[in-house]
């Protein structure tokens, strides 16, 4: 490991390693994003840039920095950067990956026997067990907990393999709350619409914030024989690093929580605005002008008011906007 040199601000942003597991990984789900698109582009379909972006900047993006920046280089001496770290794959990078909505994209990209097999398996029992989001939600905080304080963190420092799949760990756990979430396909229970979604983001918020509380709060230091061998002398003490990782935690968990609810809001609104598309589009093709039968007699038009004259529903509007009753009404 060596000593490495204080970390300040410019090496902060200008010290990167080359994390091989972390690079394939990020190489395997951009290829499979990007073959998706363009297979779509040959058969004339279009997919939204923005999502490709947010896949590519906001998803793999945070995976390579959390993976190969300088938090990757120090988080073997300091416990900050490894906390900032995890927060970034468990909480950032699948906000990223959702936001690019990948689950879409492989049912329109793949063939129509693969695309079934798909969505049979995100429909499966497992996987809605593990997607179900109290299940979900759980399983995040569980695995925080778990690595923080188990021997899990401290043996992953010493062994590298198990630091790599620590890394999937906490990417495959953050995934699977927040990419059924976001997805346009129906993932969730048919009861998780988007005023459930909402409220489930929000309850998310607060729960991605208790490991942090916990490690700012904790008294016991974590990993704390790996950190006191390898802390280095010009960094404040080992307790005081392990304060300013909790206090990090906390601060990505609640700056994170705000863009993912504006997420679901957005999609609630889009999903409004198309149901009232929709029932504009069957009111034209219903609303056919109709022939009277025969002239009304002199006085029956005074006799009653109908009812779209006198209610203020949105079917009654719009036939007061089109000027007639009801199709087959004379």
């Amino acid at each position: 490991m060596g000593s490495l040199p204080e970390l300040t601000a410019g090496r902060l942003l200008s010290t990167w390693q080359v994390d091989l597991p972390a690079l394939l990984l990020v190489g395997f789900l951009g290829g499979l994003y990007g073959w998706g698109v363009l297979r779509l582009r040959r058969r004339g379909e279009r997919w939204p840039v923005a999502r490709g972006v947010a896949f590519a900047v906001a998803g793999l993006g945070t995976l390579v920095v959390a993976t190969m920046s300088a938090l990757a280089v120090y988080d073997r001496v300091l416990f900050w950067p490894a906390a900032l770290q995890n927060i970034l794959l468990d909480l950032v990078a699948p906000l990223g990956l959702a936001l690019g909505d990948p689950l879409r994209l492989a049912l329109r990209a793949l063939p129509a026997p693969h695309a079934g097999r798909l969505r049979r398996a995100m429909t499966g029992r497992l996987v809605g067990l593990l997607t179900f989001p109290l299940v979900s939600t759980a399983l995040v905080l569980a695995t925080e907990l778990a690595i923080y304080f188990t021997p899990y963190f401290a043996t992953a420092l010493r062994v590298g393999p198990l630091h790599e799949l620590m890394y999937l760990h906490l990417l495959l756990a953050g995934s699977l709350f927040v990419v059924p979430v976001l997805t346009r396909e129906q993932a969730l229970p048919a009861w998780c619409g988007h005023p459930v979604r909402a409220a489930l983001v929000f309850l998310d918020g607060i729960v991605d914030a208790v490991p942090g509380i916990v490690v700012l709060t904790h008294g016991t230091l974590i990993a704390g024989a790996w950190y006191g061998r390898h802390h280095p002398v010009w960094s404040p003490d080992v307790r005081h690093d392990q304060q300013v990782g909790g206090g990090a935690m906390i601060s990505v968990a609640e700056l994170v929580a705000l863009p993912f609810l504006l997420a679901v809001l957005v999609q609630w609104s889009r999903a409004e605005r198309a149901g009232a598309a929709a029932l504009d589009r069957r009111l034209d093709r219903e609303l056919i002008p109709a022939t009277p039968s025969r002239p009304p007699l002199q006085g029956e038009a005074d006799r009653v008011r109908p009812w779209w004259e006198t209610e203020d529903g949105e079917v009654a509007r719009r036939l007061r906007r089109e000027g007639q009753g009801p199709p087959g009404y004379p």
